[in-house]
């Protein structure tokens, strides 16, 4: 079945012009009628890697079946249009929960392995694709092909993070984790610079499974990089029922205008900051406040205007992390730009089994911004150069509006990537980083 165009767009606010949007189960019958092709799952990536103009998007979200479920051993086989948030409702009662989780349960499993997400236990546990087992790949002349480690596995290395441009992933077969209880095990800590956060860091990736810093980005200075520190594990069983998650709420208006802007967001940062214990204490929380915060607050991407948001994520080595990371805050400051969801964490050296992981050993800034135009081009171009220069790379997965020369310094290995797309499979963002 066909949907609205107009339903179609990244997360970012990009717009889906002129794709066909055909169900899954339409283009299984018919693969070869549709090209070039894309998979949709639920919106969520930033930039424009899900869309795909002139083209046609698949609409995967109908395949969303639990196929299998060992309770037993935690192997789950599911649809890839299954949302994590449903899957989370499914495991989570059964004591296992995803190894590798984003930043919103509202993605679909598919989605999740063609971006190789990671989260805040990248150090201890690496990418999402570190833990698939087997998934079926669906070409665009209709042929099936399992995938594993050991069958297909260049194919299996090219899709785990391939963009969706290798095939149509149709289920996938992931080991899940243990859990003892539904909440956290976390600890805040504010800091007061950067250097501090590096010292909390290095400490914590070594005792907790789960860790992250928000940044002040507002902060120059002496206080240049300081923030709040968030550190978990998996709590231990406590035979008291976990509360009752929080109601979601929507965001209530399309503002003419973004709201983040210098003036709310200091306002917002120091309420944040003042608002957090100070006491170091363990602390029991319910699980999806701790991985998905902002999914309390349905369509807050509104909050960001009618041009939408770009969102800067970069990873650079370990020697070279506090002053890169120092030289980013410091222009996003005299640029005059506001960077509400300001985050930085160590990555560690688990490899991933995706050609075109993101993620390497060292740090990792992610920062956003309203679209203003030319001036926040400007400084993206400048934050992607300091990351480059430092020997890291920028996240494509995240990014709008990355060239082809950042592309290609980010991921040398591209063109052996390349080899391994289905030619009836393509998406604007594979379109501008080869155009050149």
């Amino acid at each position: 079945m066909s949907a609205p165009l107009s339903d179609y767009r990244s997360w970012g606010g990009l717009a889906a012009r002129e794709s066909r949007i055909v169900d899954a189960r339409d283009w299984l019958e018919a693969p070869a009628r549709h090209r070039p092709a894309l998979a949709y799952g639920n919106g969520r990536s930033y930039g424009d890697s899900c869309l795909n103009d002139g083209g046609t998007l698949i609409d995967a979200r109908d395949l969303d079946e639990i196929l299998a479920f060992d309770r037993e051993t935690g192997l789950i086989t599911c649809g890839a249009g299954l949302l994590l948030d449903r899957l989370l409702d499914i495991t989570v009662p059964a004591g296992w929960f995803p190894p590798v989780t984003p930043g919103t349960a509202f993605v679909t499993i598919g989605g999740a392995l063609a971006n190789d997400v990671h989260g805040k236990n990248h150090h201890s546990a690496g990418t999402f694709g570190c833990h698939v087992r087997a998934f079926e790949l669906v070409r665009s002349d209709g042929q099936r092909v399992i995938c594993a480690p050991d069958l297909n596995s260049e194919l299996f290395a090219a899709t785990i993070g391939g963009f969706g441009l290798t095939g149509l992933v149709t289920q996938v077969t992931l080991q899940l984790m243990p859990i003892a209880s539904a909440e956290m095990a976390q600890e805040i800590l504010p800091f007061g610079d950067l250097d501090r956060f590096f010292e909390i860091a290095a400490a914590s990736d070594a005792t907790h499974d789960y860790t992250v810093a928000w940044i002040d980005s507002l902060a120059g200075g002496r206080d240049l990089g300081r923030g709040v520190f968030f550190r978990a594990n998996h709590a231990p069983a406590s035979g008291i029922p976990a509360p009752r998650p929080a109601r979601s709420l929507s965001f209530p208006l399309k503002p003419p205008f973004p709201l983040i802007n210098r003036m709310t967001l200091s306002a917002f940062n120091w309420l944040y900051r003042s608002s957090q214990p100070s006491d170091g204490l363990t602390r029991r929380v319910p699980y999806r406040p701790f991985f998905y915060p902002l999914d309390r607050v349905r369509d807050w991407n509104r909050a960001y205007g009618p041009k939408g948001l770009r969102q800067f994520q970069c990873a650079v080595p370990l020697d070279k992390a506090p002053d890169t990371v120092a030289e980013m805050l410091r222009q996003t400051l005299a640029a005059g730009e506001a960077s509400f969801l300001t985050v930085l964490k160590l990555f560690g050296d688990k490899p991933s089994p995706g050609l075109m992981s993101f993620p390497m050993p060292g740090a990792t800034l992610t920062l956003d911004f309203p679209n203003r135009g030319e001036r926040t081009e400007q400084l993206l171009s400048r934050l992607d150069g300091l990351a480059i220069a430092a020997g890291g790379r920028v996240n494509p997965y995240k990014d709008a509006r990355m060239s082809s020369a950042t592309f290609a310094a980010s991921f040398p290995r591209w063109r052996d990537f390349a080899a391994h797309i289905d030619p009836g499979f393509s998406s604007d963002f594979w379109r501008r980083v080869t155009a050149q």
